[in-house]
């Protein structure tokens, strides 16, 4: 059974439309480089009893969660109250965390600060040698957060723990992918798309039509964990393009 994720993103700026979403489309690449399959996501606003039902569902329904947003210091930042309230823990201070802050701010540092040394808890802190400050995780579930270069950031902290608890159980395939890019349109190339998917049931294939490119009008992508699979899709659907197509081919 494939390894499955789902996140949550919170924020009221997110829907209200003053902040554009960042995260989602970093996150998915990421996790289909260590073949793990993003397969849900979902809105909310910093409402502590919404972000709470949301952690609960989605913790218990996939094998990885992910949150985004609302881990600083300010009154909207509410989801370690909110994923503290799903699991039923208490909020503590941790002492690493808190040690870091001290050593960080010195006199400066105010109460406000301090609420970022606020976890779950027993949540698990994870950390390296290179990225420091710590991602919390409770269970399965990490709290991310929202700023779009932090969250790259503690991306390679994620991704090697999630590579260690993949690969103790023998480990997954990471996704590879291939593209085509044509100068035709959806309709012209449908039942050209049906003869490949019906020969490459194994391989994902996904058509993307894009408007007022000069370069192209339509890219084709193959996915799939076989990288001869994937290619032999991709060359068997070029093959039966017409004279002058395709236009690009990666």
């Amino acid at each position: 059974m494939d390894a499955d994720a789902a996140m949550l993103v919170i924020g009221n700026e997110i829907l209200s439309g003053k902040v554009e979403e960042a995260n989602v489309a970093v996150l998915a690449r990421a996790l289909r480089g260590v073949g793990i399959v993003l397969q849900r996501v979902v809105v909310v606003m910093d409402d502590v009893d919404t972000i709470a039902a949301e952690i609960t569902e989605l913790s218990g329904a996939h094998e990885f969660l992910f949150t985004s947003g609302g881990v600083g210091p300010t009154h909207d930042d509410v989801t370690i109250e909110a994923a503290a309230k799903a699991f039923g823990l208490r909020i503590v201070s941790s002492p690493t965390m808190e040690a870091m802050l001290r050593a960080h701010y010195g006199e400066r540092l105010t109460d406000g600060h301090l609420r970022m040394a606020l976890v779950p808890e027993g949540a698990a802190l994870e950390a390296s040698a290179e990225i420091t400050w710590p991602t919390i995780r409770v269970g399965n579930t990490w709290l991310l957060p929202g700023i779009p270069e932090v969250f790259r950031a503690k991306l390679p902290v994620v991704l090697a723990r999630l590579s260690e608890q993949l690969g103790a159980r023998g480990g997954a395939r990471a996704f590879v992918s291939h593209a085509v890019y044509t100068r035709m349109d959806e309709g012209n190339l449908k039942p050209l798309l049906d003869r490949v998917v019906a020969a490459f049931a194994d391989v994902s294939v996904g058509s993307y039509p894009k408007w007022l490119d000069p370069a192209y009008k339509t890219k084709l992508t193959f996915d799939g964990r076989d990288e001869a699979r994937v290619l032999a899709a991709r060359d068997a659907f070029v093959a039966l393009l017409p004279p002058g197509e395709p236009q690009k081919v990666d």
